[in-house]
Protein backbone atom coordinates (compact mmCIF):
# COMPACT_ATOMS: atom_id res chain seq x y z
CA UNK A 1 0.00 0.00 0.00
CA UNK A 2 1.08 3.55 -0.61
CA UNK A 3 -0.74 6.86 -0.47
CA UNK A 4 -0.33 10.63 -0.31
CA UNK A 5 -0.16 11.38 3.43
CA UNK A 6 -0.26 14.67 5.25
CA UNK A 7 3.11 15.76 6.74
CA UNK A 8 5.29 15.28 8.76
CA UNK A 9 8.18 13.26 7.32
CA UNK A 10 11.32 11.60 8.68
CA UNK A 11 11.92 11.71 12.42
CA UNK A 12 8.79 13.79 13.05
CA UNK A 13 6.79 11.06 11.32
CA UNK A 14 8.42 8.44 13.53
CA UNK A 15 7.41 10.38 16.64
CA UNK A 16 3.86 10.85 15.36
CA UNK A 17 3.31 7.23 14.30
CA UNK A 18 5.34 5.25 16.88
CA UNK A 19 2.23 4.32 18.90
CA UNK A 20 0.44 3.21 15.71
CA UNK A 21 3.44 1.06 14.74
CA UNK A 22 3.38 -0.55 18.18
CA UNK A 23 -0.35 -1.30 17.81
CA UNK A 24 0.09 -2.72 14.31
CA UNK A 25 2.87 -5.02 15.57
CA UNK A 26 0.91 -6.18 18.61
CA UNK A 27 -2.64 -6.38 17.30
CA UNK A 28 -2.63 -7.27 13.59
CA UNK A 29 -3.74 -10.88 13.04
CA UNK A 30 -1.40 -12.76 10.73
CA UNK A 31 1.15 -9.98 10.28
CA UNK A 32 4.64 -11.41 9.82
CA UNK A 33 6.34 -8.06 9.19
CA UNK A 34 5.90 -4.58 7.80
CA UNK A 35 8.47 -2.33 6.15
CA UNK A 36 7.50 1.35 6.38
CA UNK A 37 8.22 3.40 3.24
CA UNK A 38 8.27 7.10 2.46
CA UNK A 39 9.31 9.33 -0.41
CA UNK A 40 8.97 12.92 0.72
CA UNK A 41 9.94 14.33 -2.70
CA UNK A 42 7.09 12.39 -4.33
CA UNK A 43 4.71 12.99 -1.43
CA UNK A 44 4.08 9.26 -0.91
CA UNK A 45 4.31 6.94 2.08
CA UNK A 46 3.18 3.42 2.79
CA UNK A 47 4.40 -0.03 3.56
CA UNK A 48 5.26 -3.49 2.38
CA UNK A 49 3.57 -6.21 4.42
CA UNK A 50 3.81 -9.97 4.76
CA UNK A 51 0.85 -11.91 6.17
CA UNK A 52 0.36 -15.59 6.94
CA UNK A 53 -2.68 -15.74 4.65
CA UNK A 54 -4.48 -13.85 1.91
CA UNK A 55 -7.61 -13.62 4.08
CA UNK A 56 -5.65 -11.86 6.85
CA UNK A 57 -4.09 -9.50 4.29
CA UNK A 58 -7.50 -8.68 2.80
CA UNK A 59 -9.01 -7.99 6.23
CA UNK A 60 -6.10 -5.71 7.16
CA UNK A 61 -6.28 -3.86 3.84
CA UNK A 62 -9.97 -3.07 4.28
CA UNK A 63 -9.44 -1.75 7.82
CA UNK A 64 -6.18 0.09 7.08
CA UNK A 65 -7.45 1.86 3.95
CA UNK A 66 -10.24 3.35 6.09
CA UNK A 67 -7.72 4.34 8.79
CA UNK A 68 -5.40 6.00 6.27
CA UNK A 69 -8.27 7.98 4.77
CA UNK A 70 -9.47 9.04 8.23
CA UNK A 71 -5.97 10.37 8.98
CA UNK A 72 -5.98 12.50 5.83
CA UNK A 73 -4.28 10.13 3.37
CA UNK A 74 -5.42 10.33 -0.23
CA UNK A 75 -4.76 8.49 -3.51
CA UNK A 76 -4.51 5.11 -1.76
CA UNK A 77 -3.00 2.37 -3.95
CA UNK A 78 -2.89 -1.21 -2.70
CA UNK A 79 -2.33 -4.66 -4.14
CA UNK A 80 -2.23 -8.10 -2.59
CA UNK A 81 0.26 -10.46 -4.19
CA UNK A 82 1.00 -14.14 -3.78
CA UNK A 83 4.63 -14.97 -3.00
CA UNK A 84 6.85 -17.24 -5.06
CA UNK A 85 8.69 -18.69 -2.06
CA UNK A 86 11.28 -20.64 -4.06
CA UNK A 87 12.53 -17.64 -6.06
CA UNK A 88 12.28 -15.36 -3.03
CA UNK A 89 14.52 -17.72 -1.04
CA UNK A 90 17.16 -17.53 -3.78
CA UNK A 91 17.25 -13.73 -3.45
CA UNK A 92 17.23 -13.76 0.39
CA UNK A 93 13.55 -12.87 0.83
CA UNK A 94 12.78 -12.75 4.60
CA UNK A 95 10.23 -15.55 4.53
CA UNK A 96 11.53 -17.81 7.31
CA UNK A 97 11.25 -21.55 7.29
Amino acid sequence: MDFAPPPPWGEARVARLRALADRIAAETPGLLWKIWTEDEAAGRAGGLYAFRSRAEAEAYLAMHAERVAARGGTDIVARIWDVNAELSALTRGPLGA
